[in-house]
């Protein structure tokens, strides 16, 4: 499986919680995806097999204009190669997603939406400086699949100053009365260099305990498990048969390559990151040069990066594969792993080692304590 991330740098506007790279100045952005056109044509060789999953990020992938996907597309399957039924994701802001624009987005080639909803209530919409409302949030959905759409991911965020545990359970049953394929959901996080980071810093701003957030998690397990969704990975949801391909290839840690400013890939043995500048990264394309870094990674950070990527997952870590790395995790945290297995937080079926539905809360400070030093 070989999968492509296309990072769009633009925004309309910042959102106050996000830390990703984008640029609201969207003067020179011909000029920038002409230079991905480029870092494409010179990665032929990073993929050894057609693309079954295609994803746009951001950014703000749904300012592209139909032709733009399309063309994205088009030398995408010049150069690698797609393969047949491909999953092909575009991340899309509600206010975007006019009827015009989700048919031209259907006849250029995407087949799943992700749309960051985030909320259904104006003010929290506000508080997190959103470009849409409510009533677009909910129409995007309807539209969504007026125009066709089969495979929809809706984005929600939880643990907000201002939201509680009831609006939160009425918000995910509002998002799933839509009926989407795909739920992802993620705490709100205060990132340094983001708004929030300023306000908290002067502040303005108090994060959310984490017993209220841990509350809040927790209900959604039980609100969606019961409405029909696996949680398959610590922040998303499916229908059966609706895992994200694509996000699943970083869990399930298989090949990728990342196209633009900041974008990241993965060889199997080396990871790379672009440069996050959007004026630089265009100058090196001009040049005919790949602005990235690589970092090989040890057998100690093989290690780690497996424990970290699929501890998170249903699937759960295997021990087998742990071995051919060099690492015999019972017996180097045995007792942890008993302890654990004690308090309900985790399982070993076999060679798999899996989180429980309760360990998943946990995921973060369990995996910190299971890898290699």
């Amino acid at each position: 499986m070989a999968g492509l991330y296309l990072h769009i740098p633009f925004c309309k506007q910042a959102c106050y919680y996000c830390d990703f790279h984008f640029s609201t100045d969207s003067r020179h952005r011909s000029e920038l995806l002409e230079a991905m056109h480029k870092e494409m044509t010179l990665r032929k060789g990073f993929l050894s097999a057609p693309l079954e999953t295609i994803y746009f990020g951001g950014g703000t992938p749904s300012l592209l204009e139909g032709d733009q996907i399309a063309s994205f597309l088009a030398l995408a399957e010049k150069t690698f190669g797609i393969a047949p039924q491909p999953e092909i994701t575009l991340e899309a802001n509600p206010d975007d997603l006019t009827k015009d624009k989700l048919h031209a987005i259907r006849a250029a080639g995407v087949n799943r939406l992700s749309i960051g909803i985030q909320s259904f209530r104006d003010d929290l919409l506000k508080y997190l400086h959103r470009a849409h409302d409510a009533q677009a949030a909910r129409r995007s959905l309807e539209e969504s699949r007026e125009a066709g759409f089969t495979n929809i991911s809706i984005d929600l965020i939880y643990a907000i100053p201002g939201l509680d545990l009831a609006s939160w359970e009425t918000s995910l049953k509002e998002a799933a009365s839509y009926r989407p394929e795909h739920l992802s959901s993620y705490s709100l996080t205060i990132e340094e260099r983001t708004v929030f980071g300023h306000h908290l810093r002067a502040g303005k701003l108090r994060r959310v305990e984490d017993e209220q957030a841990a509350q809040q998690f927790e209900r959604m397990q039980d609100v969606l498990e019961d409405l029909g969704y696996e949680q398959y990975e610590i922040s998303n949801f499916s229908l059966p048969g609706f895992h994200s391909r694509h996000n699943s290839s970083y869990w399930l840690q298989k090949p990728y390559l990342g196209i633009g400013p900041s974008a990241h890939s993965y060889d199997g043995v080396r990871r790379y990151v672009n440069l996050a500048n959007n004026p630089r990264y265009a100058e090196a394309l001009r040049s005919d040069r790949i602005p990235s870094e690589a970092e090989v990674l040890s057998a100690v950070d093989q290690i780690n990066e497996y424990l970290l990527t699929r501890l998170r997952t249903k699937w759960g870590v295997d021990l087998r594969v742990l071995r051919k790395l060099g690492d015999d995790l019972p017996g180097r945290c045995g007792s942890r792993l008993n302890r654990y297995m004690e308090e309900g937080l985790l399982v070993i079926s076999g060679e798999e080692v899996r989180l429980t539905r309760r360990g998943m809360l946990l995921a973060d400070r369990i995996t910190e304590e299971l890898m290699a030093g």
